[in-house]
């Protein structure tokens, strides 16, 4: 049995997970993984069925309110997960949302406001598939290209920025049957409210989901780019191939990292026990010896010639 604290592993057996959180049966859905695993592990089915072990465990670990920093996802797979949310969403939990609340509201009495409740709900339809159009037209094309090297416009960060869950109209309209109308307590209604209470939780799970593992995925994807793109303006601006590392000297090669870290040539001769005026004549030889002069090409040189982890660095 595994401790509701602790993290899935792929030496689990997936059975137990399922036990442990039966919420991740849809989480097998998305993923594709069939039933009839058996006692495999985690690690043997997602190796059976070609999916990124990492990536199920992060989300795994995310929707059951687990810990899940510094487990690496691969987008590829992570994307595929989500279309198939997209598809499920779309094409089964809504529909069957909305058929149960036609036959729960549809009374002879209530026929005018049952025509309101439906129009309230397939309005709301049309928001999610919109905002869920978007991604699989957008944002999903553009993780695409950028995998494939390719430059875009786009960036995640405008996805981010004003993406959130698409929840709210469904709380309202379950709010409308607990609170502000008085209508038969049907089995059908019930049904109806369940749905649209399961439902609201697995459109919050999908942004959590898509904000917490998607977007720093991507971020980190584009900044890997971006140091691509500014070592090729550097080799381009300068006509060759940067000088290598080895013809710099220790002291030098200590003031690029610096340099790279953010450091100003002040707080470089702070540090070092220099001063001012020798740490500005060691940056003028620098520059000499590179043939770059500006700060941001010093610091690419820095990271692609492995002075410094990338991690080190802010890139600005």
């Amino acid at each position: 049995m595994i401790k509701s604290t602790v993290r899935y592993s792929a030496t689990d057996k997936l059975r137990d997970i399922i036990e442990d959180n039966n919420q991740l049966l849809l989480v097998l859905n998305r993923f594709r993984i069939p039933f009839g695993f058996g006692d495999k592990t985690v690690g043997e089915v997602c190796d059976k069925q070609g999916i990124d072990c990492s990536t199920f465990l992060a989300v795994a670990d995310l929707v059951s309110g687990k810990s899940f920093a510094g487990i690496p996802v691969d987008l590829p797979t992570l994307m595929a997960y989500l279309r198939q949310a997209h598809s499920y969403i779309l094409d089964f939990r809504l529909p069957d949302i909305r058929e149960t609340l036609i036959l729960a509201v549809h009374l002879p009495l209530l026929d005018n406001v049952a025509m309101l409740i439906i129009k309230f709900f397939d309005d709301y339809v049309e928001e999610v598939r919109n905002h869920m159009d978007y991604e699989d037209r957008v944002v999903f094309p553009y993780i695409e290209s950028l995998l494939r090297g390719e430059p875009s416009e786009f960036s995640i960060a405008e996805f981010a920025s004003k993406h959130e869950s698409v929840v709210s109209k469904l709380n309202e309209l379950k709010d409308i049957f607990l609170q502000h109308y008085t209508m038969p307590n049907t089995r059908m209604l019930n049904r109806a409210l369940f749905n649209i209470n399961a439902c609201g939780d697995d459109l919050v799970s999908h942004c959590e989901i898509e904000n917490r593992l998607l977007v720093p995925a991507v971020e980190a994807l584009e900044k890997e780019a971006t140091v691509r793109r500014e070592n090729a303006s550097v080799k381009e601006a300068t006509g060759s191939e940067a000088e290598r590392p080895e013809n710099l000297s220790d002291r030098e090669k200590e003031i690029v990292c610096l340099v790279a870290q953010g450091l100003t040539n002040k707080e470089i001769a702070d540090r070092l026990f220099l001063s001012f005026h020798t740490i500005t004549t060691y940056r003028k030889n620098i520059s000499t010896k590179l043939n770059i002069h500006s700060t941001a090409a010093l610091t690419i040189y820095a990271i692609v010639q492995g002075l410094v982890d990338l991690r080190e660095v802010e890139l600005k």
